[in-house]
């Protein structure tokens, strides 16, 4: 319940959607701007007010940074405070499933102090014995959305072979180690020698190749997967779909997760040889991570073990303070960021 005797107000610093973006976008396409709120919710409400500690930077957010009228795209309110995932705490509650002190996570604003008038994605944090920062990634959204795709959306089988583009971010880092996990041959491409090596060192991925030093990716997969490809984790698009098509096995899974290389594009580019599912059957399934979100603490129950004996590694990119989220978000379409990048807004 609400802790009615609570009228304290605080500064709440906020980033702020400036534009429309046309084109990658640009720190100055945000801006920071400080107002301030009321430690309270209203009575009479449903709602909760959090205390934001960590933000979930994630490709997705581009899409919703430029204007549409169609529903699935729903875009930013200019002169709002951006929206995305994150870990906070409650800080005053009216809503029964909530209480003051509660760490959750779930949608959120990027500002310090967000009061939601009717939380939907809210997750109670099961667990605290690993670092908070971990429920912006593998476990949360992210996490979820390696496993699924690859458990519910490509069943990998024992032996089989598996590629994974941007297999270096918050999502492909963790599909490779569940494909290794499973007993499948995992191969991954990433745009940077560093990244390159922490694929190979580091996640376990039995090769990795950086996608910038090819110059033809359907003779690169050839060289890599000589027997073909089974599961094909996309998270790019574009070319390295096209490439992909020509490289599946008989019955070969696509399960499409993203495609990072389209979000800044006017005019998305087109995929040409999709006649090769046919005569090899393959299946390609697009999904949105939100419709398995009932199936979340199944997913914590069986990765938290794995997580807390280091059996699966996690890496992450830390921005400190709010007035670094711009630059954290922008840094993800040239690839500046190494591993789920994470903007820290308050350690408490």
């Amino acid at each position: 319940m609400a802790d009615s005797g609570s009228e304290e107000v605080v500064s709440n610093k906020q980033v702020i959607l400036r534009d429309y973006v046309t084109g990658f976008p640009k720190e100055t396409d945000m801006y920071i701007t400080t107002t301030s709120i009321k430690l309270s919710v209203p009575e009479g409400s449903n709602g909760v007010l959090l205390k934001n500690l960590y933000l979930s930077c994630d490709p997705y957010m581009r899409t919703r940074m430029r204007y549409s009228e169609e529903p699935q795209f729903s875009p930013y309110t200019l002169g709002a405070p951006i929206l995305g995932f994150g870990v906070s705490r409650v800080v005053d509650s009216r809503h029964p499933d909530y209480k003051k002190g509660d760490l959750v996570w779930g949608f959120t604003g990027w500002e310090e102090y967000t009061r939601l008038a009717a939380p939907q994605v809210l997750f109670k944090i099961p667990d605290t014995d690993v670092p908070l920062s971990y429920y912006t990634g593998i476990l949360g959204m992210p996490g979820l959305t390696a496993y699924v795709g690859l458990h519910e959306v490509c069943s990998p089988k024992k032996g089989e072979y598996v590629y994974i583009s941007a297999a270096s971010g918050a999502v492909g880092q963790l599909v490779g180690q569940f494909a290794k996990s499973a007993g499948c041959y995992v191969v991954g491409s990433a745009g940077s020698k560093e990244k390159v090596d922490l694929l190979k060192n580091k996640f376990g991925f039995d090769e990795a190749f950086n996608y910038k030093e090819e110059k033809d990716l359907n003779a690169t997969l050839k060289r890599y997967f000589p027997e073909g490809i089974d599961i094909y984790f996309e998270n790019v698009g574009g070319k390295m779909l096209d490439a992909v098509l020509l490289n599946m096995r008989l019955h070969g899974r696509i399960a499409v997760c993203g495609m990072i290389s389209q979000y800044n594009l006017e005019q998305p580019e087109g995929v040409t040889n999709l006649t090769h599912m046919i005569y090899k059957r393959v299946r390609m399934e697009a999904f949105v991570v939100t419709d398995y979100f009932p199936q979340y603490f199944k997913f914590v129950d069986a990765v938290l073990p794995d997580i807390k004996q280091g059996d699966i590694t996690y890496v992450e990119d830390i921005a400190e303070g709010l007035e670094s989220a711009p630059a954290a978000l922008v840094g993800l379409f040239s690839g500046r960021n190494v591993g789920k990048q994470v903007v820290v807004v308050s350690r408490e």
